[in-house]
């Protein structure tokens, strides 16, 4: 089958190689996903579950992605909740070979069935992303109506679905970006948007939950703005500084089937968009991510036709 390899920690993503692979195993529990449109996060390429499995062993040359949309098309011995021809979406293991692939298995409890009227290039764009965001606000930052949320990198992949999330149970919403993502933001919801590159961030006042996706200065900034009793998560560093009278939260992603049919449903229904960019086959993944060029949304691979 066609992949993406990577085997140089230092290469970054020009060290995507082009490669044929042998059709992967399905172990206990697992299913084997016919993948049609990949998700990748260029960060993943420092994290060592990339080059090293859970036994901290060697496994490169390893395929990176953990966010796919596609068909079951084998299931692994004791695998129950999908069956065969089924569209699902979902993460990959952090350990394993990943979603820029032709096929990859994945354990089953980590996918979720895809509606027939969702397209599969936008449902690569929803398991980390959504599930960061949904998990952030709600699991660890306990955002509720009425209180007032800071989001920092407000127009990326996770910033533009928690913007959503967050207007949607009727908090108020502040979004940082970049000035070019100024106008997005306000229309998917942000009830104010500021330039971290020409405006001040403390002239937003008090917030109850400062959610970040930056780490940095932005993030050592951020903790004196949680109001007493407020929550400053981040999913960029393990915290640096903490808010004076409330709590710090790092945290990763985990994998919820549930979750990620809710979300499902909301994009059915009109109540979440996520913002796809560049849509590109497989064999031009690379040149996608080293082109330097930045394009609003999130890369999607298009690995398989539909």
């Amino acid at each position: 089958m066609r992949a993406i390899t990577v085997q140089d920690r230092d290469a970054g993503v020009a060290g995507f190689t082009p490669a044929e692979l042998p059709y992967p195993h399905a172990a206990e529990n697992d299913v084997i996903v016919r993948v049609h449109a990949a998700g990748f996060t260029p960060g993943e390429l420092s994290w060592p579950a990339t080059w090293t499995d859970r036994a901290g062993r060697d496994r490169t040359p390893s395929v990176p992605g953990h966010e796919l949309s596609g068909v079951v098309t084998e299931l692994g011995y004791g695998t129950t909740g999908l069956s065969i021809g089924q569209r699902v979406f979902g993460m990959a293991d952090w350990a394993r070979d990943g979603s820029l692939a032709e096929y990859t298995a994945v354990e089953a409890r980590n996918l979720a069935p895809l509606p027939a009227d969702i397209d599969h290039t936008v449902a690569a764009a929803l398991p980390i992303s959504g599930l960061t965001a949904w998990q952030g606000l709600f699991d660890h930052g306990r955002v509720s109506t009425g209180q007032t949320v800071l989001i920092h990198g407000a127009g990326g992949g996770v910033g533009s679905i928690a913007v959503q999330l967050a207007r949607e149970v009727g908090a108020r919403v502040i979004g940082t970006g970049r000035a070019a993502d100024r106008e997005r933001m306000l229309e998917l919801g942000a009830d104010t948007f500021l330039d971290v590159q020409s405006e001040r961030l403390e002239d937003v006042g008090e917030v109850d939950v400062v959610f970040d996706m930056i780490g940095g200065d932005v993030h050592a900034r951020s903790a004196a703005l949680v109001r007493a009793g407020g929550t400053l998560v981040t999913i960029a560093m393990p915290p640096q500084v903490r808010p004076a009278d409330g709590r710090a939260v790092f945290f990763v992603v985990e994998p919820d089937r549930v979750r990620l049919a809710d979300l499902a449903e909301r994009v059915r229904s009109g109540r979440l968009k996520p913002i796809i960019g560049t849509v590109v086959p497989l064999a031009e993944a690379r040149a996608a991510f080293t082109s330097g060029v930045r394009t609003p949304g999130k890369t999607i691979i298009r690995v398989t036709e539909d």
